[in-house]
């Protein structure tokens, strides 16, 4: 299929996902006036979750900043900002987020940044938000088993499947630092086999973008592991920006005045629903996050309320990083420009330098670089 075709398939869901949810927010014949009950929302807790949506982001693109700062790269921390807030928005817009992070390598090459760098860095983070996501929702679910089990009843299994599922990838990436060659192995075995099913065309060329990706890891990874206190700070920062995600439903629960159920409670199902719908590969997981709340906060939110709610906490969750992302993109494009207009200035300057005075030459030169020596 045509990456173009691609975009608009995944436009169109997006839209039709929008409509949805706006459909089922205004139609539940439960709540006698639906806009008279968004008229009531309390808006400091309305301002809580933008509060909240703020520090996921930005503790996001901390943990960027973090590790290119440790690695000597002169980047801001606005910078690293801006290409946190452009991965959640190719993330959101492609099938299991597989734009998110090539657009952000690709954002830290246009920063200055080696392409190799900005691979680790991604790489750094998906480890930190896989383990620190998997953590989180253990902690939470053990301190308020009873409730959560009561919450969900059967639908438990499909939270506990996705718990899993994102806990294993925590030993796979492991072992691909520690035992590459299994790993190594067991990928050209699930490639072989694929080919025969033919599901898979050029087995060579996909074993070689799997090496590559090994080789990242692996590099990443024992880069890390000599680093202790960088991995402290990650798990650190990553765990803040987790939790200002989770705390986001916790917020609209107040919104709404309700404060029958704890945060805590609320926040052991928001770690469980955000576990089991990230196995869903629809943009912005689409579908399982929607159907996902109306089933786990099921009771939870009152007097018709959970049509309302599923709307403003999917705006915090979901439309928001788009309506931010096409800005940041723009913003972007103005930043390249203006950086590239400079550096023309001071080719131009640089020019007419050496035709009034011949410089000195360096035996070994090199042209700088973002990085610091």
């Amino acid at each position: 299929m045509k990456p173009g075709v691609k975009r608009l398939l995944s436009f169109l869901f997006i839209a039709a996902s929008i409509g949805v949810v706006i459909w089922i927010a205004f139609s539940n014949q439960e709540l006698e006036n639906a806009w008279e009950a968004m008229g009531r929302l309390d808006l400091k807790w309305v301002a809580a979750a933008l509060l909240c949506w703020g520090v996921y982001t930005f503790f996001d693109g901390l943990t960027y900043w973090a590790y290119l700062h440790r690695q000597h790269f002169r980047i801001s921390v606005g910078r690293a900002y801006l290409i946190a807030l452009i991965g959640f928005y190719y993330s959101n817009i492609t099938p299991s987020a597989a734009g998110g992070q090539p657009m952000q390598v690709n954002s830290m090459r246009k920063a200055g940044i080696p392409v190799g760098y900005g691979t680790m860095a991604v790489t750094v983070r998906f480890i930190v938000n896989q383990f620190m996501i998997s953590f989180l929702g253990l902690v939470f679910y053990l301190f308020h088993a009873d409730f959560v089990n009561q919450q969900l009843q059967g639908a438990r299994w499909w939270a506990f499947g996705g718990w899993l599922f994102n806990f294993l990838s925590v030993p796979l990436v492991l072992l691909a630092a520690f035992r590459r060659d299994w790993i190594q192995r067991f990928s050209a075995w699930v490639i072989r086999l694929l080919e025969k099913i033919r599901l898979v065309k050029n087995r060579e060329m996909v074993m070689a973008r799997v090496t590559e990706t090994l080789d990242t890891y692996h590099t990443a990874l024992r880069d890390l592991m000599r680093q202790p206190g960088q991995i402290l700070l990650q798990f650190l920062i990553g765990g803040i920006s987790l939790m200002g995600l989770m705390l986001i439903v916790v917020a609209v629960y107040h919104a709404f005045g309700l404060y029958e159920v704890s945060w805590s409670k609320m926040t052991a199902i928001s770690t469980l629903l955000y576990l089991s719908a990230s196995v869903t590969p629809l943009p912005g997981a689409s579908g399982a996050q929607e159907g996902g709340f109306l089933l786990y906060y099921k009771g939870i939110f009152k007097d018709g309320t959970i049509g309302l709610a599923l709307l403003v906490w999917r705006f915090f969750t979901f439309y928001l990083f788009l309506i931010v992302g096409v800005f940041t993109v723009i913003l972007e494009n103005a930043l390249v420009r203006r950086e590239r207009r400079r550096q023309a200035r001071q080719a131009s300057a640089a020019g007419t330098a050496a035709g009034e005075q011949e410089p000195e030459t360096r035996p070994g030169a090199e042209p700088e670089s973002g990085k610091e020596t």
